[in-house]
């Protein structure tokens, strides 16, 4: 029996989403979860505000990112990619990528296959509530990720020191 004949149908809303403030900065609603798809995916929205930078990273997962609305700037293998609304990237396991929110706000689809990451997230990350004190919190980050695995930070965001130069930061 494979995986495949396992997997329930699944059907969620947004709002039956379970919402988690990530401390790497965003708000994740978690739209199938890794035990939703008998891990094949993982999938969740991110809600960004301007100016959130995620350091230099690699997954052992393809990751590939939607922008739902607003603008990112993506780091990828070495190069740099203004994505706007509409616009996909995709991270192949193992390249080297981060990105930066440039517009106000920014909706993000953020899509890992197969769905090995979760654990890093589930960690890096808590319930939503009206009492979350949405506060950024590497030191968290690194901890889930040196425990659960699902990511290799690298080093810091590779354009802040451009960016910042520009006044844009």
């Amino acid at each position: 029996m494979s995986d495949l004949d396992i997997l329930a149908p699944t059907v969620r809303t947004a709002d039956e989403a379970e919402q988690r403030w990530f401390y790497g900065g965003g708000v994740h609603r978690w739209l199938a979860t890794a035990q939703d798809t008998a891990g094949s995916f993982l999938l969740f929205s991110d809600d960004l505000e301007r100016g959130k930078c995620t350091p230099l990273h690699t997954h052992p997962t393809v990751e590939s990112l939607y922008v739902v609305d607003g603008e990112i700037l993506v780091h990828l293998a070495g190069a740099e990619h203004q994505i706007r609304a509409g616009g996909l990237v995709i991270a192949p396991r193992d390249v080297p990528h981060a990105f930066l929110v440039e517009s106000k706000t920014a909706t993000v689809l953020t899509l890992h296959t197969p769905g090995t990451c979760e654990a890093f997230y589930f960690g890096a990350s808590e319930p939503l509530t009206e009492d979350t004190q949405r506060v950024v919190d590497f030191d968290r980050v690194r901890a889930s990720a040196m425990a659960n695995g699902g990511i290799t930070l690298l080093g810091p965001p590779p354009f802040t020191q451009t960016r910042a130069a520009a006044g844009q930061l």
